[in-house]
């Protein structure tokens, strides 16, 4: 394998110094607009985390305003603040490259029994809506969840790579969303024939005056609520799109930061490219699949909040529980259960899994399959050295190589040992170059596919009593390389880790909300 890593060219383009003192604030705020306080944070629920592999036995919570604040204190408020000598940072549930956040979330509410119909823009630092639109009369009687990304935020960092660290995020985000909402008996539709200038419209985000040039927000996905796990209704997009065209915006964005360094125009054009239009509707259809119990027994509020990205690995740790595994490896393919409920479309990326410390497994590559026929697409394109072993287990695996792959998946990962002191790290593998073709917003599909796997991998690995991380920067020839692949009709998208967490002693944790109990007391 040593000779397959020799194709490691060059890093995508990046800004050649960071100006820390000028990161953007990665809370998008509004002036001269309402805000609306929703209720305290923290509130748990009676779900384990292990209920949530049976969402129709869940029960299921009237759709209250506190409980839409409860869910999106879930899927996208603080978790907690860290703390390292002067520097303070917060930590979110749904999380993001470089704890970025790009992700902006919108309800738009037409239940007046839950808000006055409108548009709003939740603030997860302030735990507020802030109220962008009011409509003159409801759409229709239902809440929406409408995400968009701010590509400017994960730019700032990253350079050419952030476009596709903010599809990452998405799809993180929409597994967030469809965890929470899972949580509280809640099922999350996901809009998908819907194209992005009509996102546009809905989230205000065409209100062109309203937001600086340069942090303009980019429409991703629209999802509906259903406060009963069945889809009742049809969605009638036109009478939505009426009431935001027809209707008065408030509120001006407030710029992220002072100075914008650096430019990177291939980012607007990549997001031109592959802008989404309207599609025919899709509703992937899933059996059922028996998933082994978690060996954790925490309610599935408290994983949420305790999900944390894993800095270090110990590499002399103990081997990944098999049982563990097992549960993982099943988690990941499409089912019934959160957050696939939420997935319209038929799995295409597949999983490459370097096996470090697994019990009872060899360390070597192995494979995964998630889709159909994946295993007669890939076998013929990739190295004929592979065995293609089959392994016995309660779904496809296949061993390709034995033997230490620890530095093997280091290098693969742009040289960071979190790759190789873990239990076990993953590469996701989509097919690439044909569909794009025909169908350019596909490669951000394929992308929201690799964030809903990593929050699965992530809230899995809480749950088995370990913690994940994901790894946006690898090196993708050498993946190629690696794997025996001679063109781009399969590609490398996203690379995940698992493992026993080293804790740095040094950072202080605080709680997520300490900064507004003050507020909360004296309004009680």
């Amino acid at each position: 394998m040593n000779n397959q890593l020799k194709c490691l060219n060059a890093y995508a383009k990046g800004p050649a110094s960071l100006d820390w003192d000028d990161q953007p604030s990665p809370f998008r705020r509004f002036s001269g607009c309402e805000q609306v306080s929703l209720a305290p944070p923290g509130r748990s629920l009676d779900v384990s985390f292990a209920e949530l592999d049976q969402p129709q036995n869940i029960p299921i919570q009237a759709l209250t305003f506190e409980n839409l604040a409860l869910m999106l204190e879930l899927a996208f408020g603080l978790s907690a603040w860290k703390q390292y000598g002067p520097d303070r940072w917060s930590l979110r549930c749904n999380p993001s490259s470089g704890n970025l956040h790009p992700t902006e979330a919108y309800i738009l509410c037409g239940d007046e029994a839950v808000l006055p119909p409108g548009v709003y823009h939740y603030l997860s630092h302030d735990h507020v809506l802030q109220k962008r639109c009011l409509f003159s009369e409801s759409p229709a009687a239902e809440i929406l969840i409408g995400l968009s990304s701010v590509h400017w935020r994960e730019a700032w960092k990253y350079g050419e790579r952030s476009f596709r660290y903010c599809q990452h995020d998405t799809g993180h985000a929409l597994g967030a969303l469809a965890y929470a909402a899972a949580c509280l008996g809640w099922r999350i539709e996901l809009i998908s024939e819907i194209a992005d200038r009509d996102i546009t419209v809905l989230l205000g985000l065409d209100q062109s005056d309203q937001f600086v040039q340069d942090e303009r927000e980019y429409p991703d996905l629209l999802c509906r609520l259903h406060p009963q796990q069945e889809i009742a209704t049809e969605f009638d997009l036109e009478r939505w799109i009426k009431r935001c065209k027809q209707d008065t915006w408030y509120g001006k964005a407030l710029a992220l930061h002072g100075r914008h360094l650096y430019r990177w125009p291939v980012i607007d054009e990549v997001a031109s490219l592959t802008a989404k239009p309207a599609t025919p509707p899709e509703r992937w259809q899933v059996g059922n699949k028996c998933l082994p119990k978690p060996l954790s027994t925490d309610k599935a509020s408290t994983l949420i909040r305790q999900r944390r990205s894993a800095q270090q690995f110990n590499a002399k740790s103990q081997p990944f529980a098999m049982a563990s595994f097992q549960r993982m490896m099943l988690a990941v393919q499409v089912s019934n259960k959160p957050p696939f409920q939420a997935w319209n479309w038929p799995p295409l990326v597949q999983l490459l899994v370097f096996v470090h410390r697994v019990e009872g497994l060899e360390p070597g590559l192995y494979v995964l399959p998630r889709g159909l026929d994946a295993k007669a697409e890939l076998q013929p394109l990739m190295s004929q050295e592979f065995s293609w072993r089959s392994v016995g287990m309660p779904f496809e695996f296949y061993e390709l190589l034995a033997g230490s792959v620890r530095q093997a998946a280091k290098t693969l990962s742009c040289h960071q040992s979190i790759a190789s002191d873990c239990a076990f790290s993953l590469g996701m593998l989509a097919p690439f170059s044909e569909d794009l073709e025909h169908t350019p917003w596909m490669y951000k599909r394929l992308f929201w596919e690799c964030g809903l796997i990593g929050q699965i991998l992530y809230l899995e690995a809480e749950a088995a009593g370990y913690r994940a991380t994901g790894i946006g920067c690898f090196f993708d020839d050498a993946v190629h390389g690696v794997l025996g692949l001679q063109d781009s009709r399969w590609q490398s998208l996203y690379h995940f880790t698992v493992g026993e967490p080293l804790e740095d002693s040094r950072l202080v944790s605080l709680p997520a909300y300490e900064h507004l109990h003050s507020q909360w007391i004296d309004s009680t």
